[in-house]
């Protein structure tokens, strides 16, 4: 709910007093209400001191209004920060590219804060370990820094970042120490001499059992993938995750594509088995059909 009355302060200004959450739903109210207090000459003060909450929609609104003349005051700095928040200098994605070719330090800001979240979600699903996906991002953000004047514009700036901090990953991996590894071979299906499922576990799960588009499964798969031994684990992770085609990933890994396609088969093949192992201990899936 927001609340809007005004105050005629001289015969030059007036003063609309703003007072509840402001969000997108209701920031077209103010932007009206400017429109209505706002002619010629005359000054308008947006005073939001009785505002208590304003999200990014509803940020962006008030800059606007800032823009056209508009002067806000009595922010508390809770709503203050929310309003810098909807304050982005960089939108425009040339201008920052060409701020960032240029050295300057406050689009290297602006670029972390805009694209530091998202590689950091990539960095995670190959680095289980926090610290390592924090420091792969760090290096990608150097070395996009530094190459960005490499940066043909072909492609969106997130896509070449998240190409970097694809790298960087894959080299924290290498240099990491790594911890030991269970052989494969223990997570792979085995068949009996019929060709059926040796393992009661899997010998009746179908692939409608299961519900991998649930959420709490999502988790679970992501989990089971760590599991996977490391090489495996990249693998899937490039292919199936990060949607690169077979030579994209053979080259990043300086493998044959024949290697790639072993791997990736028997990586999948092993996710099934331990999402299956894991959901039957948990009892979601259906009991063992004779």
């Amino acid at each position: 709910m927001i609340r809007i009355s005004r105050s005629e302060q001289s015969e030059a200004a007036t003063r609309l007093i703003v007072e509840g959450q402001l969000t997108g739903a209701n920031a077209r109210e103010l932007r009206n209400s400017f429109e209505g207090a706002h002619f010629g000459d005359r000054r308008v003060v947006i005073d939001v001191a009785g505002v208590t909450f304003v999200d990014h929609a509803a940020a962006k609104v008030v800059h606007d209004l800032e823009g056209r003349g508009a002067k806000v005051s009595g922010a508390s700095n809770f709503v203050g920060e929310q309003l810098r928040d909807g304050h982005d200098p960089y939108s425009d994605e040339d201008d920052l590219v060409r701020r960032l070719r240029e050295g300057n330090e406050d689009a290297f800001e602006a670029m972390v804060r805009k694209y530091g979240g998202r590689m950091l979600a990539v960095a995670r699903r190959f680095l289980p370990v926090e610290q390592d996906a924090r420091d792969a991002v760090q290096e990608a953000m150097i070395s996009a820094f530094k190459a960005v004047h490499n940066f043909a514009g072909d492609a969106k700036l997130s896509t070449w970042l998240h190409r970097i901090v694809v790298n960087a990953s894959l080299m924290q991996l290498r240099y990491r120490r790594r911890r030991a590894e269970e052989s494969i071979e223990s997570l792979l299906p085995r068949f009996d001499e019929d060709g059926q499922w040796a393992d009661e576990t899997m010998r009746f799960v179908r692939d409608d059992d299961l519900p991998l588009e649930r959420r709490d499964t999502r988790e679970m798969v992501r989990k089971c993938i760590d599991r996977l031994p490391e090489n495996y684990r990249t693998v899937l992770l490039l292919r199936d995750i990060e949607e690169l085609d077979t030579d994209e990933v053979a080259k990043i890994l300086k493998a044959t594509t024949n290697t790639v396609k072993v791997r990736l088969h028997r990586a999948r093949q092993a996710l099934r088995a331990i999402l299956a192992q894991e959901m039957r201990a948990n009892g979601e899936l259906p009991e063992v059909r004779a």
